[in-house]
């Protein structure tokens, strides 16, 4: 390949060693495809302003000015054996990996035929089943945490091969887990995101674990309108995270495509040689505004823009290309034309493609495949010989024994979970090991190694968030936080990620995983942090399944359900409920199931229905069956078990029975569980009633420290037995 010399004089020859080292390994081949794979996002980008200004799509949000590091990442990494946690900036290196035109137009006007998500997702949500892109939200940083998360789980299934292989006795056909051995993940951010703190919870496990993860952070000195240096401190986050043991680190000029590949280059094969994981901070630059819903004139100087413009990567290697003699401006300029062609015939398409049905608004929001709500799920119990009875707290233990047992896939992490963690305590006979606050995971690590149970940081939407990529990646996480009360840091990432990901990518991607959470008061000095409920918030997030038992027999099938369906599931453990001689049982045998919206009637009884679950159950039982010991009153009690969804059917049988009802929970009365219950009630069975439908539910305040605080917040059995008999009278 002849190249023009420096001083644009006589033509010279280089030796193919020298012409490889001199454009980073790059032949003029590539060069010339990585120039078109940028302009190919350029003009991408331009093409949906139009659209946009035609209102044509609804929204607009560019890869301008970030192209150069994204093509040198996409041709730096392997599509399909590598995994891909972009975010919306990621345009460039989609188009890299093999992602059309013609698919990421369709997501812009919303068309059905959309890949990322069948018009569910605005544009610039990148989703490639084929290409390992997972489906991202538009929230700025959880996708660090899936990307530790999808990292872990290549890592296990490499140790373990055995769990590629069909799961015994499960309901589904499992297909071959896809994963390669020196996969590498990548994942990348905007500079301002970097202050989120899943970033950081993200650096501290990639850092801890040697992780095979490459972060990408893109760099164009603005977070929507917020300077770099009002958002990290020293203005470089390079300086930030220079202390991460086992990281690789690069700085590099992101507009300048050799520079970028040379770096991404490094960086990759860093990770995939399993010393850890790398960082490649990219300065790119922002030619447009943030996006087409703002004007970055009204807070960025003139001068500032045309400085930028003057680093446009485009226009930069375009003129790169002419004065080393790669292309012609004629070859430029119809390289330039063909891809004017492409995106124009890609826009074409996607304007007339059809739009997606409405009556499609909820497929896809929960598995169709394998319900919990499955009537495979219906599994009466075989007792064994032994006949003792356990307490929920026993059977809840002894149930994960089984099911790790039973499928491999099954890991388990959370904040104290494990045994021990320092090998000379688990070597030590002395040691019990810790197995849980409440001790639910006693003796999981010491049967079933280090690689399976673990504790994690003190963080939860790390233990969340890596949950939910460990899921997409065919694990089946069964996570523990600790107290439903510090459930909070978490509830970004279940709300926005873990809900949502099988609807958003329209059934590409899912994460069915459980999260067991110990909820409620009834504790004597509980108080404030370690009393809360609140079920109602979670109830209301579409996607995810919520289950509350207040028994050991159901704490046991309704787990089991949980973890043998492919939904996410919130499995709430009542903490007073762990070790009650009320709802002892025997063990039921290791296939038995429940399926989740079954309600269980605990009493019947023809006077009036009591619809309550959790820790009100053994409360409502006491008041009931004092009330009709004393006053002839006959009250039917419905155990709902199974919140989300509930057994709607068991409730109307019953109202229609009795003709007056009671909806009793533990949680704040105002804008509670119970509230839902109660107008549906209303609207539906209106004319069945002979009453008002009645709540029972604690004060609308926190939960005291002082027992007689505590008692008089907290609904307790003579407030329900008085509730009764005033409503029976009625």
């Amino acid at each position: 390949m002849a190249r023009q010399s420096k001083n644009g004089g006589a033509v010279q020859q280089d030796e193919p060693g020298e012409l490889q080292r001199s454009w980073g390994g790059l032949s003029a081949e590539k060069l010339v495809e990585f120039y078109r794979l940028m302009y190919l996002s350029r003009r991408t980008d331009d093409r949906e302003i139009v659209l946009k200004r035609q209102q044509k799509i609804f929204f607009q949000i560019s890869c301008a000015g970030h192209e150069a590091l994204l093509v040198a990442a996409g041709m730096a990494m392997r599509p399909g054996y590598d995994w891909f946690f972009p975010y919306y900036r990621d345009r460039a290196i989609c188009l890299a990996l093999g992602n059309t035109v013609a698919e990421q137009l369709l997501q812009s006007v919303g068309a059905a035929a959309d890949p990322a998500s069948g018009g569910r997702q605005m544009p610039s949500h990148w989703t490639s089943k084929r290409l390992n892109i997972v489906s991202p939200s538009s929230a700025t940083a959880t996708q660090c945490l899936h990307a530790i998360g999808c990292a872990e789980a290549g890592r296990y299934f490499r140790n373990r091969p055995s769990s590629a292989a069909r799961v015994p006795g499960d309901y589904r056909e499992f297909k071959d887990v896809k994963f390669e051995a020196d996969e590498v993940v990548y994942v990348s951010i905007g500079e301002g995101s970097t202050s989120q703190g899943e970033f950081w919870e993200s650096l501290n496990t990639a850092s801890n674990a040697k992780l095979p993860v490459v972060y990408v952070v893109e760099d164009n000195e603005y977070a929507i309108s917020t300077p770099v240096e009002a958002n990290t401190p020293g203005g470089n986050i390079s300086r930030l995270i220079a202390n991460f043991p086992n990281f690789h680190f690069a700085e590099v000029d992101g507009t300048d495509p050799i520079a970028s590949y040379t770096a991404m280059v490094e960086a990759v094969a860093y990770a995939r040689s399993g010393q850890g994981p790398a960082l490649v901070h990219g300065h790119v630059v922002r030619p447009y505004s943030h996006s087409m819903s703002e004007d970055e004139k009204d807070y960025r100087a003139a001068s500032e823009i045309e400085a930028a413009a003057l680093r446009d990567p485009i226009a930069k290697m375009h003129v790169w290309l002419l004065r080393e003699g790669i292309l012609t401006a004629d070859e430029i300029k119809a390289l330039e034309l063909a891809v004017d062609e492409e995106v124009q015939a890609a826009a074409d398409a996607a304007v007339a493609a059809a739009f997606p049905k409405v009556e499609d608004i909820l497929k896809h929001q929960y598995s169709e495949d394998l319900s919990c709500t499955d009537a495979r799920f219906d599994v009466a119990p075989h007792p064994a010989d032994d006949s003792n009875e356990r307490t929920m707290a026993d059977l809840i233990n002894t149930c994960l024994k089984d099911e790790m047992r039973r499928d491999e896939r099954i890991v388990i992490f959370g904040e104290d979970v494990a045994d021990a963690t320092r090998v000379e305590a688990l070597k030590d006979p002395k040691v019990k090991g810790k197995g849980g606050v409440f001790k639910l995971t006693s003796g999981l690590q010491t049967e079933f190694g280090s690689d399976r149970v673990w504790n994690s940081p003190l963080a939860e939407a790390n233990i969340v968030g890596r949950a939910i990529g460990m899921a997409a990646r065919g694990l089946k996480p069964v996570v523990e936080i600790q107290f439903f009360d510090y459930i909070w840091p978490a509830v970004h990432q279940m709300r926005n990620e873990l809900s949502v990901m099988r609807w958003r990518s329209n059934g590409a991607f899912s994460s069915p995983l459980v999260m067991r959470v110990p909820i409620g008061g009834y504790l004597t000095g509980g108080s404030l942090y370690h009393s809360q409920s609140g079920e109602s918030i979670f109830t209301h997030t579409p996607g995810i399944r919520v289950v509350m038992p207040s028994n050991a027999l159901d704490a046991l099938g309704l787990l089991r359900t949980a973890i043998r369906c492919d939904d996410p599931v919130l499995f709430l453990e009542h903490k007073r409920l762990y070790r009650e001689t009320f709802g002892r049982a025997q063990y039921p045998g290791p296939d038995y199931t429940i399926p989740f919206g079954k309600a269980k009637i605990v009493k019947p009884g023809k006077d009036l229905t009591v619809v309550t679950y959790g820790a009100v159950v053994p409360r409502a039982l006491q008041a009931a069956v004092k009330l009709e010991r004393e006053k002839g009153i006959s009250v039917e009690l419905i155990d709902l078990r199974s919140l989300s969804p509930y057994d709607w059917e068991a409730i109307a049988e019953s109202v229609r029975k009795t003709s007056k009802v009671i909806v009793a929970h533990e949680d704040m009365k105002s804008w509670g569980y119970g509230a839902e219950i109660a107008a549906r009630i209303g609207e539906e069975l209106f004319h069945d009633l002979d009453a008002p439908v009645r709540r029972v539910a604690a004060m609308d305040t926190f939960v005291a420290y002082q027992p007689i605080l505590e008692d008089a917040i907290l609904p307790q059995p003579e407030d329900l037995y008085r509730a009764m008999a005033e409503l029976a009278a009625y």
